[in-house]
Order: structure tokens, then sequence, then C-alpha cells
């Protein structure tokens, strides 16, 4: 990003949300125990347990509540976690790398325990024949993702509904990740269900395949600090869709619309297939949006089907960019 624009505050729940996922991915000095490095690549942390399968280790959890720490290298597995709240720790961020291989035909980690966490991993070339092929696929509970790629799959990070839980994402990127192949409809970089709370924070989006780039249903939703470079995406939609409407905020973030667009209409959609959640509280303040260089056409930054959104201020938007359109 370009700027050093602050976050508009928010509400205390999501900082406190926000806290609590940071400090609980932080508490694990993975580098110490992975100074004697054990035969198998997956160590329950809390007892030192190792196994070669991951799904292993899932279960050898349980219900319970652990970490697996995982070693670096490329792996062709998958698992499903069925109860308990996990962390999914990389040994060394960005050099553990989960490639091609989906559990239930989903997904390189289904997850509907009660929570999880993960961090430091990679997830690429995620495809099934639904076409919604993801790094992680969210049933169930509470999720926070920080430092994390996906990469050059159906989609990144897939969710049902759970409107009592928590979505959190912080410093991942999401690229080359989208289609619109599927008789289903299109596949997105993320694309929540109806659940209760979605946070991206100091994140990177860019190459998109098609669909959007971040759809979201839930009824509260932050997006702050992160960036949507279109440049090179192909036959994409929206940069954030909010499709059901939603409160929270929208803000300093960095958009650039690129040329070889299915829709550009518009950066950014508010309720444009139902209105089940009220949008009047939601703020969209503090951004740049651009085209592209050589990119020379019209759009509106915040296209509205609510007739709610009022909020809007402080963007800084590239001629032929309208600031906001009722529809």
């Amino acid at each position: 990003m370009t700027h050093d624009a602050q976050i508009v505050p928010t509400r205390p729940s999501m900082k406190f949300a926000a806290a609590l996922a940071a400090a609980a991915i932080a508490a694990i000095p993975l580098t110490a125990l992975f100074a004697q490095a054990p035969a198998a690549p997956y160590t329950i942390v809390e007892t030192g347990q190792t196994f070669n399968s991951l799904q292993q280790a899932v279960d050898a959890i349980g219900d319970g509540r652990g970490s697996i720490a995982i070693a670096v290298g490329t792996h062709r597995q998958c698992a499903v976690q069925q109860g308990g709240v996990i962390s999914y720790l990389a040994a060394v961020p960005g050099e553990v790398i989960f490639d091609g291989v989906t559990c239930e035909g989903k997904a390189a980690l289904v997850l509907r325990g009660r929570g999880a966490e993960v961090s430091g991993l990679t997830f690429q070339n995620m495809n099934v024949r639904d076409f919604n092929g993801a790094g992680i696929r969210l049933e169930a509970g509470n999720l926070t993702v920080a430092q994390s790629w996906f990469r050059d799959s159906q989609q990144g990070i897939l969710t049902a509904d759970d409107t009592g839980s928590t979505l959190v994402i912080d410093r991942s990127t999401f690229s080359g990740l989208g289609t619109c192949e599927g008789s289903g409809g299109c596949a997105h970089s993320i694309y929540t269900g109806n659940y209760g709370q979605v946070r991206i924070t100091n994140s990177r989006f860019e190459r998109g395949q098609g669909g959007h780039y971040v759809k979201l249903r839930a009824g509260r939703v932050d997006v702050a600090s992160s960036s949507f470079d279109d440049s090179n995406g192909h036959e994409t939609n929206y940069m954030i869709d909010l499709p059901a409407g939603a409160s929270g905020q929208i803000s300093n973030n960095w958009f650039v619309q690129g040329r070889d667009k299915e829709n550009y209409s518009a950066f950014i959609a508010v309720a444009a297939e139902s209105r089940d959640h009220s949008s009047a509280g939601l703020t969209v303040a503090a951004n740049t949006a651009r085209f592209a260089p050589g990119v020379d056409r019209n759009s509106a930054f915040v296209a509205d089907w609510s007739g709610e959104v009022s909020r809007i201020s402080d963007n800084r938007l590239d001629p032929g960019l309208t600031t906001y359109e009722q529809r």
C-alpha cells in the first residue's frame, strides 16, 4: 500500500477478537520447537506427539484444544476437523505448502469444530469437480487466519452460515483465485455465508480469475488497510460485494480496477441480491480507488441497492469514478 492512513475505529468487540487472535497465534515459539526437526511432519505442540498424517494429528486432539506444528515442505494431504479448537502453525511462514489435495471434495482444511487458527500456511492448486475447491472450507466455529497465502485455486476461503461466530483474516495474500466456469455460479477469492462478523485487515488481493475478490454475506464486516490490485485480473467482477447488505466499515484500502472485467460497473456493491441486513450502519471512508494505467472508463465506487448507505467520506477517487450510485 502507498499510504499510512489509520483504520477507522471499530466497535470494542471486534478489537477484542482481533487482539485475542493475534495473541494466540504469537504465543508459541515454533523456531524453538523445530530446533531439532522431528522425523514426522506434524507435531502436537502441547504433548510432543508426532504424526505422518495431518488427519491423525487432528484426530488426536479431537474435541479438545491443541496446536499442530507443521514442518517445512510441500504437503499433499488434507484434514477434516470435526470438533475442538485447533491451531495449524507453520514451522516457517511461507515455507509450508498444501498443494492440490482436498478432503470431501471441498478443501485442504475442512473446519467444523468450535474454532481454529491458521498461521503461516500456503494453499495452492485447489480444484474440485464443482468448481468450489478452496484452501479452507469453514463450516462452523471461529477462525483466525494470519500471514497465510492462497493462490491459483478456485477459491481461497469459503464458508457456510454461522451467525454466532467470527472470521478474522490478517496479513494474508489471495492471488489467482476465482472462476465462473461452474454451472452453479462463480467462485471468489473469499466467499462467506451468513457469518456473525468478518474482519479482513492488512491483506492483499490480486490477479483474480473470475467472480469477486471478496463476497461477504455477513451482517457485520470490517475490511481495512488492504489492497485490491485488479490490474492483472481476468474477467473479474466487484472488488467487494456485500450481496445481502451489511453494517461495519470499508476503510483505508487501496483499489485498482483493471481492463479485463466481466463487470466494471462498480468497485463496491451493497445489497445487490437481498436486504437481509441493514446497511445504514456501513461506513466507507479514507479509501483510494483508481483505474489501471491505460484504462479509460466510468464506474461507481459504491453501488447501493439498499438506499441506506450514507456514510461515505474522504475517499480519493480517479476521474471517471462516481462516489455513490443508488441502483
